[in-house]
């Protein structure tokens, strides 16, 4: 056996040997794909929020000055700053996602 055919054989076995790779699923594109579903939109209040998408699975806060409030849905968590929305987040949807990490 000359060399190359030797060393074409290592890396045939240590390519065969190497764990399978799967793909990660990147929460920026399953906030993309969520776009289409409804949410609550910036400057929105509490009560509207509330109104229309029920009440939340968990409070916290208000935190801070100014106070910032998190109420947490099954698929986003809503921050609201007094009153009014500030942004909405898209929750993970499992451990293996990439993403923030939560803060509770």
């Amino acid at each position: 056996m000359n060399k190359y055919m030797g060393l074409a054989a290592l890396v045939v076995v240590t390519l065969a040997a190497a764990p399978t790779s799967r793909a990660d699923t990147l929460l920026i594109e399953r906030r993309e794909a969520a776009a289409s579903n409804p949410h609550p939109a910036r400057g929105d209040v509490m009560n509207k929020v509330e109104a229309r998408f029920g009440p939340p699975l968990h409070r916290v806060g208000p935190v801070g000055d100014p106070p910032i409030t998190r109420w947490v849905y099954e698929s986003f968590t809503v921050y609201f700053e007094h009153s009014h929305v500030i942004t909405t987040v898209v929750n993970k949807a499992h451990a293996d996602e990439k993403g923030p990490r939560p803060t509770s």
